[in-house]
């Protein structure tokens, strides 16, 4: 294959200004053919270009497909786009985790703490819980133990400083999706969210 005929992730979303959980859905629902080299994808330009031309309206803007066309929600809830809680008494961490998580097209709402937590979960139903193992009060496996109670298949990762074999055990005892150690990097956090909710897992070229 000719690198003049075809382009990298990178330069995919560089060339259709869109962000790469997007170019992934695209994938996913065959609007864009991609041949996987590796880890990496490979995108024909002509491929890119005729799905671009089809996809302009009238009016010459280019015209993304909505969630629902393309799989929309990981629990099959529509056109909604997956709906995750983060749950860390760490501000910092917290906020974090939340702007990386809207930045990559979920919605997203933060809880500082346990009973917090359970709270926003009666009035809403979400996708994903991810939460800090050890907080004041309320830990992370009873928050987990009582949202199970709410919904028995809600998918859950834990994130924590403090991990232990026991705590290990624990989460794999409630099945949870996932098991981060901090400090981590951001995209192991996207990674995760993509595999509990089904989704196309995100990897930058040369990762």
């Amino acid at each position: 294959m000719s690198d003049e005929n075809f382009l990298t992730t990178e330069e995919v979303l560089d060339y259709l200004q869109v962000n790469l959980r997007t170019v992934y859905r695209l994938i996913k629902a065959g609007k864009i053919p991609a041949v996987r080299v590796g880890r990496q994808w490979r995108f024909r330009k002509r491929d890119i270009d005729a799905w671009l031309e089809s996809s302009r309206p009238a009016t010459g803007g280019l015209m993304l497909p909505e969630d629902g066309m393309i799989g929309g929600s990981g629990n099959g809830s529509g056109g909604e786009r997956p709906r995750i809680l983060v749950v860390d008494d760490e501000q910092a961490v917290r906020d974090l985790l939340a702007k990386t998580l809207t930045m990559a097209d979920y919605d997203v709402d933060a809880a500082d703490d346990g009973p917090s937590a359970i709270e926003k979960m009666r009035a809403v139903a979400y996708d994903l819980l991810i939460t800090e193992l050890k907080m004041p009060g309320m830990d992370g496996l009873s928050v987990i133990r009582e949202a199970r109670k709410l919904a028995a298949d809600l998918r859950v990762i834990i994130i924590t400083g403090y991990s232990t074999e026991a705590s290990a055990i624990e989460a794999i005892n409630l099945g949870v999706s996932g098991y981060l150690t901090k400090p981590f990097r951001l995209p192991r956090i996207l990674a995760a969210a993509a595999r509990a909710l089904g989704e196309p897992v995100p990897t930058a070229d040369g990762a």
